[in-house]
């Protein structure tokens, strides 16, 4: 028997994994009445991602939690791939310093801690609430709202009403079950089994002291440096391997032979996996949305998994934020699925593009792979960057115009505070932002333009030393090069951090200025429809 609750949400979240608790701490900074439920009644104990980097970095500092996940942080190595023979063939690096964001572009972490600090923060607002050990069991969507038929551990039904219900429970989502949305398959389903271990002090050494793709076609292995002492395997299964076998203490240990001993560490987990490559058809049903694992799942070759969980709650709050204060229309939410699915398409082509590089198993093949790579590096070793890898948005809540740097990540320098620095978005906020280059002969006219806009906040900015009153003195250069590189005086910025468009100049400005108004109102175009990425989905 059901009860019907006596308290009513603005949204529920169904799972209090790292989207679910940032989705709730988002909410609850933003005033929202929120509802977080999980099945477990703790945070998971091993660790499963392993990587970030300075966008989601950068999402934990506008959250007030930098600080406290900081020391769960460590700076990536780069990755070094190596071909049949052993030889090096590919460097995938971050970008060098000044770095673009303010942090370092590439990090490893601890999950279940830094996840536990997420809880943590997100729990501490007093509008929001959080249940543990409690299952979904059905939803029902009018058009007002949505109950949610929930189950708490001891069997008792009960049923709560929001606004909202965004599902961030994982692979196998019941919320996405329920809503009824259909996942893609992006052609990419391989076995694998992943490998933690606590390594001892004195084995360290002997480890590579970079992590690294080994590219051999009789076992593929990927190897990755996470914090202090966690040391990861992620080994190709092979044919005739089954799974669960494989997991198997003894045999992990066979697989670790060539760098470990079981005197030499702790093995903290071994789980077999299919790496897949899969994204929902649609990303939001009337009020029930889906995000992170529920609405997508990629390989992880460049450890991109939970940040792309991340990206969609950031994407989506903000949006949702408008909708639930009455200031966009519910039609500002079409923008999410538009925006994360190609974005989700577009980087998984090209991390299927380098795990079935680091796949192969025909050694010839292999082989013409290691000659293609290092032709392409101009007969050495070829170097990347795991930041030229991710792409901007290309399509939803943007400027029509093709606006350079339009749909990229907005730079964020170090400001200049008395004797010490400051980054940017802890000087200018969040929310809407104008900013303007302060060397600009236009600069007087383009700050009127955008001071007339009350819900949109200004600034100027320059190089310290250039002598701009009343402009932001950024001590590094990293914003006086973007607006250089992309030729325009003038860029507007979404809450998370995208730019909404860029102008040359202050008529320019004043169309842009205007697009914003008619794109908040979310007044639908040809130009919102996913582009045709079939050319990305074939293996």
């Amino acid at each position: 028997m059901i009860t019907a609750g006596a308290t009513d949400y603005d949204v529920l979240v169904v799972g209090f994994g790292p989207t679910g608790a940032v989705a709730a701490g988002q909410l609850g900074r933003l005033g929202h009445r929120t509802l977080v439920i999980d099945q477990l009644t703790d945070v998971y104990d091993k660790p499963r991602a392993i990587a970030l980097d300075h966008e989601i970095f950068r999402v934990f500092d506008n959250m007030g939690v930098a600080d406290a996940v900081a020391p769960y942080v460590e700076p990536f190595t780069a990755s070094e791939h190596f071909g049949v023979d052993g030889q090096l063939i590919r460097r995938i690096d971050m970008v060098a310093k000044p770095y673009p964001l303010g942090y370092t572009p590439s990090m490893v972490f601890s999950q279940p801690a830094v996840e536990a600090e997420l809880r943590r923060h997100a729990s501490g607002f007093s509008n929001v609430r959080t249940e543990l050990g409690v299952e979904l069991v059905d939803l029902v969507q009018t058009p007002e709202r949505v109950e949610a038929h929930l189950e708490d551990a001891d069997g008792r039904r009960r049923s709560v009403t929001a606004r909202y219900v965004i599902g961030c429970d994982g692979a196998s989502s019941t919320v996405r079950q329920i809503a009824g949305l259909g996942l893609e398959d992006l052609i990419f389903d391989e076995p694998w089994l992943v490998v933690d271990v606590r390594v001892n002090e004195n084995a360290l050494a002997r480890l590579p002291q970079c992590s690294a793709q080994f590219c051999n076609p009789e076992r593929p292995v990927s190897f990755l440096i996470g914090p202090n002492n966690h040391r990861r395997w992620e080994i190709m299964l092979l044919p005739g391997e089954e799974a669960r076998q494989m997991e198997r203490s003894d045999n992990v240990w066979k697989l670790l032979a060539p760098w470990l001993t079981p005197q030499d560490g702790e093995l903290w987990r071994a789980a077999s996996y299919r790496f897949h490559a899969l994204v929902a058809d649609d990303w939001r049903k009337g009020r029930i949305l889906v995000a992170g694992d529920a609405a997508h799942q990629q390989p992880p070759f460049i450890g991109q998994g939970m940040c792309q969980g991340l990206r969609d709650a950031t994407n989506f709050v903000w949006k949702l934020d408008r909708v639930l204060k009455g200031l966009s229309s519910e039609s500002l939410l079409n923008s999410y699925t538009i925006e994360r699915k190609h974005h989700v398409i577009e980087l998984t082509g090209k991390i299927k593009a380098i795990g079935q590089s680091i796949c192969e198993r025909d050694p010839a093949a292999a082989r013409q792979r290691d000659a293609r790579i290092l032709a392409d590096g101009g007969g050495k070793p070829l170097l990347m960057t795991r930041q030229e890898i991710i792409p901007p948005l290309r399509a939803g809540c943007l400027t029509h115009r093709d606006a350079p740097a339009r749909g990229s990540l907005f730079p964020q320098p170090r400001i200049a505070s008395g004797k010490t620095t400051r980054l940017l978005d802890e000087v200018a906020g969040s929310g809407w932002r104008l900013f303007i280059d302060g060397r600009s002969s236009d600069a007087h006219s383009l700050r009127s333009l955008g001071a007339a806009r009350p819900d949109l906040s200004v600034a100027a900015v320059a190089p310290a030393g250039a002598g701009v009153p009343h402009a932001l003195e950024e001590t590094e250069g990293v914003m006086a090069n973007w607006f250089d590189r992309h030729g325009v005086v003038a860029a507007i910025v979404r809450p998370d951090h995208y730019v909404f468009g860029t102008a040359r100049n202050a008529a320019e400005l004043g169309d842009l200025l205007r697009e914003v108004d008619l794109r908040l109102r979310d007044v639908a175009t040809e130009r919102d429809k996913i582009p045709d990425l079939k050319m990305e989905r074939t293996p």
